[in-house]
């Protein structure tokens, strides 16, 4: 060890063999890579099911955050290994592009890797186990088309879509109230769909939630709810036929562009520019009222003055309104947001039927409900709940089932849920491996264990025996060739899982299997591993 010193005479130590790089190289670094990938994935794997186990995170600033979300845990953790940054993408790329099954996609790329492993203790090259699982996957996803059916739902009949949400929202922490949650979720998902395009812009959806009440009173509000309240406590606290004008122009004296200074020496200068003042604040008042304004909603504060001044002229007022709300308040009221007051017209204010403010609990928090607006076309779940934890973790659960609802108006194929669709995959690619004479068949076998695992992490979870139960389901889809059958995580009684009314849409399951063999493939591909780079 020496001490040397810089150009800028600051002290480093020289250490011996620094500059020795630690490299993995071929099958000890598949090896390595693969052990990380099923490390990530062990962690997820007691998450699954309706009886999965939450994970409870501690971060840095000592906040706490409960959740069996697959993508919420992976955001959550705080991860080094590069391969194991490749799983939290996947479970991410899941969660951006269905919503949910982000636990689920996890669980199926650990079983293979797990296989993998297997496979290449064997001598089988990755190359081959990489293209084995490409064909695999293709069959799977080809079959899951030919088992899935469509469902059948309209405006007027949403039984379909509930039952699905249900599903989704039976494997969290809010399943005591899940017929009502996914309720809830379908008639905001439809308040703000496009069904002859069939799409849903789910930005349009607000999800807000206060401390206090409980998880049954969560609602749905067609309209905006806003976590403000009136600018003044004498304003009246409910508008009828409410005429709103959208500001973003706060309510104050125009200021130079440039640095500025006045000096005031008398007092009639003083008295000049305060008559200036208020005949600015007037004059800002005067043409919201002109326009027939009965509402202001404004992005910027506005000073004591003017807030007086709008109280005596019996204008209500609300300040401090964020962007994201101001925009959707505009869409729902139908009115536009205004940058300057001289711009303002008739034509240009929101028209809302009812605009009331509600205060909770025994603090007098008080939120704007925003209602019967012009346009309906923006919504707000409000969810309430026993402590912030509760309510973060409602969020996330309505989150998946909103974007399991829009993935139905898109495209509204569904498969059975409860490990169903993975066992008659299973079933279907162990068949399709006889036609492939080469070493692939070794990895197409592979692969159909593989997705054994997700079924029997459900009977795990469940507290059931996971080989037996796994076998007597098998036997049951082989005997009857019925691809419903899946297993019983909630002890109804049957393994029917059209009877059990457990769903899940055909784009997540396909989703899942095409991203799990993708970060697979991309992580057998691998076969050096250098920690700083050489070159």
């Amino acid at each position: 060890m020496a001490l040397a010193f810089d150009e800028f005479g600051r002290p480093f130590i020289i250490l011996r063999e620094q500059d020795q790089k630690t490299r993995l190289r071929g099958i000890d670094a598949q090896k390595a890579n693969i052990a990380a990938g099923k490390a990530v994935a062990r962690i997820l794997r007691s998450s699954l099911g309706p009886k999965g186990m939450d994970k409870m995170f501690q971060g840095p600033d000592g906040d706490v955050t409960i959740s069996n979300d697959g993508a919420t845990i992976l955001e959550q953790m705080d991860v080094d290994n590069q391969i194991a940054k490749l799983m939290v993408e996947l479970s991410r790329s899941q969660d951006y592009e269905i919503g949910d099954g982000t636990t689920g996609v996890v669980v199926m790329a650990g079983a293979l890797l797990e296989q993998a492993e297997r496979q290449l203790d064997r001598g089988i090259h990755p190359i081959r186990i990489a293209e084995g699982y490409e064909t695999a996957s293709r069959v799977a996803v080809e079959h899951l088309e030919r088992i899935a059916q469509k469902f059948e739902f309209d405006v007027n009949n949403y039984e379909p879509l509930v039952q699905t949400c249900m599903t989704t929202l039976s494997s969290k922490i809010v399943n005591r109230c899940k017929r009502s949650l996914a309720e809830i979720a379908v008639k905001a998902v439809l308040a703000v769909a496009d069904l002859e395009r069939r799409d849903v812009n789910l930005d349009l959806i607000k999800v807000e939630g206060k401390v206090g009440g409980k998880l049954e009173d969560t609602e749905l509000i067609y309209g905006i709810l806003v976590d403000k309240d009136m600018s003044h406590p004498q304003m009246p606290k409910q508008i009828e036929d409410a005429h709103i004008a959208i500001l973003t122009c706060p309510f104050e004296p125009p200021k130079p562009k440039t640095k500025h200074k006045v000096d005031i020496d008398t007092v009639e200068k003083f008295e000049t520019l305060r008559k200036q003042e208020q005949q600015y604040f007037d004059e800002m008042v005067q043409k919201c009222k002109d326009v027939g304004a009965t509402l202001v909603i404004c992005q910027w504060g506005f000073d004591d003055e003017a807030n007086h001044l709008l109280m005596h002229r019996n204008l209500p007022a609300v300040r401090w309104v964020g962007g994201v709300e101001l925009e959707l308040i505009a869409i729902a009221t139908g009115g536009r947001i205004v940058p300057r007051f001289q711009e303002l017209t008739p034509e240009k204010l929101g028209k809302a039927g009812m605009v009331r403010e509600k205060s909770f609990g025994t603090t007098k928090e008080r939120m704007l409900y925003i209602e019967h607006c012009a346009n309906s076309k923006a919504v707000t779940i409000f969810i309430r709940g026993g402590n912030k934890m509760m309510i973060e973790e409602t969020k996330r659960s309505i989150h998946d089932a909103l974007c399991v609802a829009r993935n139905l108006i898109r495209n509204n194929s569904i498969v059975y849920g409860g490990g169903a669709a993975e066992i008659t995959c299973s079933l279907a690619v162990d068949a399709a491996a006889d036609k492939y004479p080469g070493v692939e068949q070794y990895a197409i076998r592979a692969f159909a264990e593989a997705l054994d695992s997700v079924p029997m992490a459900l009977a795990e979870n469940s507290g059931l025996q996971p080989i037996e139960t796994l076998s007597a389901v098998k036997s049951q889809q082989i005997k009857e060739n019925i691809p419903f059958y899946g297993i019983d995580c909630n002890d109804v009684g049957t393994n029917d899982m059209r009877e059990q009314n457990v769903f899940e849409t055909l784009i997540g399951k396909q989703q899942q299997i095409l991203l799990a063999t993708q970060v697979v493939k991309m992580i057998l591909k691998i076969d050096d591993v250098i920690s700083n780079s050489e070159y």
